[in-house]
């Protein structure tokens, strides 16, 4: 953590602006750089007289829209019946499951991305059911821009007011990360655990089973 936090200091002092926007930018394509770190590094930058901080605001959320939008082309351009066809193949999968996923993205779509720019993990990856599901690209853009603007406005003006004691902010958000990364994991594991009851319940009673797949 340290060289990244001594790299993302580096190239802030080096570009200004745009280097909060790439770091935010790769912070969005690679979970593993938390923006936790990054956004009060840029307000501690801005602090020190490098940029006001409603410029690192407005970098921080550029670097998080094209992040988006890189994240959002990925997933429409897998689409909605590539990853039916992919779900054929996949033990444990129905067809069925990517059409409910499908129904409720296209009811709680935008609220998942506006909120999900607040969650760790979840922040980067929302955008990708959005662009599979064929969410229009104004309103991804809309909830993207807000959510992210929100976020980066708050740990910018953390890390500003702090200065130099910008660190005091990973200490307290890191153990709330891995709170959130452990609840995600369990979540997986537990839905990876019915699929797999399901599955033993088809094969014990295979004339129960009503194949809910289209074509």
């Amino acid at each position: 953590m340290n060289t990244i936090v001594e790299w993302v200091l580096d190239l802030m002092e080096r570009i200004g602006g745009p280097g909060i926007a790439l770091a935010i930018f790769l912070e969005n394509v690679f979970p593993p750089i938390p923006s936790e770190v990054v956004l009060p590094l840029a307000g501690f930058t801005a602090s020190q007289g490098k940029y006001s901080p409603v410029e690192a605001v407005l970098w921080a959320t550029l670097g998080s829209v094209v992040g988006a939008m890189l994240l959002y082309g990925i997933g429409a351009a897998l689409g909605m019946d590539r990853l039916r066809l992919i779900a054929k193949k996949m033990p444990l999968v129905d067809v069925a499951d990517v059409d409910k996923a499908d129904v409720w993205f296209d009811r709680h779509g935008p609220k998942a991305v506006f909120f999900g720019r607040f969650i760790p993990g979840v922040r980067s990856l929302i955008s990708v059911p959005a662009g599979i599901d064929g969410m229009p690209v104004t309103t991804f853009l809309g909830y993207t821009t807000a959510g992210s603007l929100l976020w980066n406005s708050l740990f910018v003006t953390i890390g500003y007011q702090l200065g130099g004691r910008y660190h005091l902010v990973e200490q307290y958000m890191d153990p709330i990360s891995k709170v959130v990364y452990a609840l995600i994991i369990i979540a997986v594991l537990a839905t990876i655990a019915w699929m797999a009851r399901r599955a033993m319940s088809r094969r014990r009673d295979p004339d129960d089973y009503i194949d809910l797949e289209t074509d």
